[in-house]
């Protein structure tokens, strides 16, 4: 082994930490003196020295500078970074203390602690950081504040728990030695490979290596090989990479797979009897053209005095998926299905998602059903909620609904017209409550038949989409406040509360709500200064009601203009995360105070949470435990995130993919982001994302100014900003890191 390491040392890939002498003839000043200090002293934070120790473990022998050691200790006592536990003898100062939380590794090497204790991140230096990784549970060693330091600095002290032992990357073979080069940009550490642990993997193969040790003061991991994912550039490598990066499983174990299988498709007489039977009842299904799971059906039948008997019909995936089985626990597990450019990575085995829960059209089907009487003005004057049987007469595409809408003729007319236009007033009336309207317009890709992106086109919502989400909206609005209001029916009030008001009308039993917090004020408030670069003004002091109608005038404002996609981003980015929680504070952006996720139980794990529950207290079951359904709310929650990551990793794969043939061509391009090393430019015609480095603009020494978000020429006084028209040339599509590269050609002098 040691054999080994002398080579790995030579190669430059693995660093064993060595003493090296520091010259005493070097000038010290003071500010250098007490840096070095602080750093002796935190990596040793509960360790007492003299200045003798500090000047040996510096490699400072001469007087002089030894000198310096002994002055600049007291001076850090007296600046309260220290304090002198006897005399000459030092430690750093006790209330500097110590934080846990969460590491954010950037791509850069350095991390930031983030705590939910503290509002404040911690910064620590990638010699800081010991073994700990992106993700990982830490504690950490926070160092006494300093007047010059403009953010608060630590050390990691303890690993408390990895976020993750696998990694995927690129692997590379030596004769001695090989290494796994991570794709992900937040894992800054090759692995090395032992060539026994290489499992059969070929040199540029991508594969899937897990970390078995870790030897202190080496730079590099230790791991081996657990998966070969294939070669660079093919599709499915490349996809499973995506899936294995952001810790989503690639396929079925055959323990499931053989489970699902034996479930049955025959439904029993006695299963009939015991639902609420809407087969003579007209009923269809609209989803996109290449759909293969059908989990939602909307019936319709009219009942006297001019009211509308309107049935939402689920797949009831959880008359299929009973708890504590082996197909429960993998649905628990990968909590979503995760929809990639080119595939859908399921929840459930084919056999349901596409088989016997799929609500196909001419088969009986099993559902649970939200059943509504309404009248023409869209109120819901009554309410049902239970187990049901349908038969779908119809399985239309958003296309041939949408033709039927806009006057031409087609199967069940009565039914999608009236539907609707009650959709229509329902939409209308969510928006005067205060919904936020982010409809942004959605790439996506032509592919061939071996997935390489032939053009891409945008995907624009219309009234056949709104007509499906409007109900769907409307189920889950109306079951999550049957619960909230335990298991009592109150009229349909749609405006959102303060969180006050909900938490004492609280009285329902433990459920799972889909919750969306009120914005940060300081998010708000930035967003706010940001907007007025370009003209426009928000008042983010004004009530939760009258700042949501003001984003949307925001938003229908810059429909049009070259800001658009950027305001509309950075209107996002304002808003708080929806997550999953049994804790009920509504959901800010849809402005309804009760909300749950019911009409996907198919494809999201919380919506099969929903309708167990559901279910429960429909029998009078007494509530359930809260912390425990909490805990499953954040796996769920998590296991989004991962899913709308992974997800975006593809588009953006599929994005540089598809410019791979349009090096050294010139687009027009809208600057999309600033920073510090560079200005990120979408291409007009395609939303394809690329950054032009400041580094390669070289008329002028440019800076970025992060107080008026700009980037300015130090000689010129030129200024780029978000939303200026510039002309750019691809320079590079590097598909291994899903970057595009271009280079600034002019700046649109009528922009």
């Amino acid at each position: 082994m040691e054999t080994k390491l002398v080579n790995l040392t030579l190669t430059g890939n693995v660093d064993i930490m060595g003493k090296s002498k520091r010259s005493s003839r070097d000038h010290m000043s003071r500010e250098q003196a007490s840096t070095l200090i602080m750093g002796v002293f935190g990596r040793n934070p509960k360790q007492i020295y003299n200045y003798k120790q500090i000047s040996k473990l510096l490699f400072i022998s001469d007087k002089q500078r030894r000198a310096m050691i002994s002055r600049t200790l007291d001076e850090l006592v007296v600046k309260k970074q220290l304090e002198q536990v006897e005399p000459g003898r030092y430690r750093l100062l006790s209330r500097a203390g110590y934080k846990t939380g969460t590491l954010d590794m950037t791509q850069h090497g350095y991390a930031f602690l983030v705590s939910e204790n503290s509002d404040d991140d911690v910064f620590i230096a990638r010699n800081n950081l010991k073994t700990a990784l992106d993700g990982d549970l830490v504690k950490v060693f926070v160092y006494p504040a300093r007047k010059q330091r403009s953010r608060t600095e630590g050390e990691v002290v303890e690993i408390l728990e990895r976020a993750r032992d696998t990694f995927v990357g690129t692997v590379e073979i030596s004769r001695n030695y090989a290494f796994l080069l991570p794709d992900s940009r937040k894992m800054p550490f090759d692995i090395f490979i032992p060539l026994e642990k290489l499992k059969g993997v070929e040199h540029g193969q991508k594969a899937i290596a897990r970390i078995i040790d870790w030897p202190e003061k080496v730079k590099n991991p230790f791991g081996e090989i657990v998966d070969i994912l294939g070669y660079p550039g093919e599709n499915d490598t490349e996809m499973h990479s995506i899936l294995a990066e952001f810790e989503l499983p690639i396929k079925f174990s055959e323990e499931v797979e053989a489970y699902a299988e034996n479930i049955p498709d025959e439904i029993s007489a006695a299963e009939i009897k015991n639902r609420r039977d809407f087969r003579k009842v007209p009923t269809f299904t609209i989803d996109p053209a290449d759909a293969k799971d059908f989990d939602d059906a909307l019936s319709l039948q009219p009942m006297e005095g001019g009211l509308w008997e309107v049935g939402v019909h689920i797949a009831d995936v959880s008359h299929y998926v009973k708890t504590k089985t082996i197909l429960d626990n993998e649905a628990y597990d990968r909590a979503t299905s995760v929809y990639l450019v080119d595939r859908v990575v399921p929840m459930l085995p084919e056999k349901l998602s596409n088989g016997v829960c799929s609500l196909r059209p001419h088969e009986d089907k099993l559902t649970f059903s939200a059943v509504f009487k309404m009248n023409a003005q869209g109120e819901v004057l009554d309410e049902w909620f239970g187990r049901t049987i349908i038969h779908s007469d119809r399985r239309f595409d958003y296309g041939e609904a949408q033709k039927i809408i806009e006057g031409e003729e087609g199967d069940m007319k009565r039914e999608i017209l009236k539907l609707y236009e009650i959709s229509k007033i329902l939409k209308d009336k969510r928006f005067e409550n205060g919904s936020i309207n982010f409809e942004r317009e959605e790439v996506k890709f032509h592919l061939a038949e071996d997935g390489a992106p032939t053009g891409i086109y945008f995907k624009v919502q219309k009234e056949a989409n709104w007509l499906i989400e409007e109900f769907m909206l409307l189920a889950n609005k109306r079951v999550a406040a049957y619960a909230s209001r335990g298991g009592k029916y109150e009229k349909d009030v749609s405006q959102a509360e303060s969180k006050e008001q909900t938490k004492k009308k609280q009285i329902g039993k433990t459920f799972v709500y889909r919750i969306h917090d009120n914005p940060d004020p300081e998010k708000l408030e930035s967003f706010t200064r940001f907007i007025s670069k370009f003209g426009y003004s928000l008042n983010p002091q004004q009530s939760s009601r009258r700042l949501s109608a003001s984003l949307n005038n925001l938003l229908d404002q810059v429909q049009g203009s070259k800001e658009q996609d950027v305001v509309e981003m950075m209107a996002l980015r304002s808003m708080a995360k929806a997550r999953y929680s049994t804790n009920n504070i509504g959901h800010y952006g849809l402005a309804f105070k009760d909300y749950a996720h019911f009409t996907s139980p198919i494809r999201r794990y919380p919506d099969l949470m929903v309708h167990r529950l559901l279910a429960h207290y429909l029998a009078q079951g007494e509530s359930k435990n809260a912390e425990t359904y909490e805990k499953r709310c954040q796996h769920a929650s998590e296991m989004e995130r991962r899913a709308i990551e992974a997800e975006r990793a593809s588009t953006k794969y599929k994005q540089v993919e598809f410019m791979q043939d349009k090096v050294g061509k010139q687009f027009d391009g809208v600057v999309s982001g600033l920073t510090d090393w560079g200005i990120y430019v979408e291409i007009v015609e395609n939303k394809c994302e690329g950054m032009v480095s400041i580094k390669s603009i070289v008329d002028d020494f440019y800076e970025f100014n992060e107080e008026e978000y700009m980037i300015v020429g130090r000689q010129s006084g030129r200024k780029f900003e978000i939303g200026d028209i510039v002309k750019i040339e691809v320079m590079n599509a590097n598909l291994s890191r899903r970057q595009l590269d271009y280079r600034l050609v002019e700046l649109d002098e009528e922009a």
